[in-house]
């Protein structure tokens, strides 16, 4: 996931000519104090990004330039996006302490609260398994899943507490969390949702 620098989008474009490579940078401004923060592309070509300071959804058209803004709560603070199976748009939700799904085309957002009694977790990414089911991090010391048929989330409490951060989905469809915190990563556990920590050979632990 690519990380918005200051109120600037930044969008690499490699163009391939023959034998000849050449590589252009092409800056796109979004409104002032949005606090842009993760971007994913979309498969219409626009390109998706959290407005995390405006409790928004961006939405960028390279092809213009223009921006529009979704309101997503009023409590909204959205740290992470991606774009799911079904083509929407996926959103953790600090603010909300929830998952947020945007519809692409009608715009419709539908949020998908965190467990109830759940503290505020400060939401961060998520990524979607090879069965559908959306798995987010909470860098407060949890990690969750959510399967957006039933809208049924459950949360478990990080191995060494804070820290979860990045999650990914291997191409066999394992997923991994990285703990900014604790230094090291985490593979789960999709059937049972236990965590498994995989120390990293930093000298600190040679």
């Amino acid at each position: 996931m690519k990380r918005l620098l200051s109120a600037m989008i930044i969008a690499g474009l490699f163009i391939a000519s023959g034998y000849a490579h050449s590589e252009e940078v092409r800056y796109y401004a979004v409104p002032s104090g949005t606090g842009p923060h993760d971007v994913a592309p979309a498969p219409d070509g626009t390109v998706w990004y959290t407005a995390q300071r405006a409790g928004a959804l961006g939405r960028l058209d390279p092809a213009s330039g223009r921006t529009e803004h979704i309101a997503l709560g009023a409590r909204s603070a959205p740290h992470g996006v991606i774009v799911g199976p079904d083509g929407a748009a996926w959103v953790t939700d600090s603010g909300q302490n929830a998952i947020v799904r945007v519809d692409p085309k009608t715009k419709a957002v539908k949020v998908f609260p965190l467990p109830a009694g759940t503290p505020n977790i400060n939401l961060n990414t998520a990524a979607f398994d090879h069965n559908g089911i959306l798995w987010y991090t909470g860098q407060s010391g949890y990690y969750g899943s959510l399967n957006p048929a039933t809208g049924a989330a459950k949360l478990w409490n990080a191995p060494q507490g804070r820290g979860p951060y990045g999650i990914a989905a291997t191409p066999a469809g394992d997923i991994y969390y990285a703990s900014l915190a604790g230094s090291h990563i985490a593979r789960i556990d999709a059937k049972t949702g236990a965590a498994t920590v995989i120390e990293p050979p930093t000298k600190a632990r040679l």
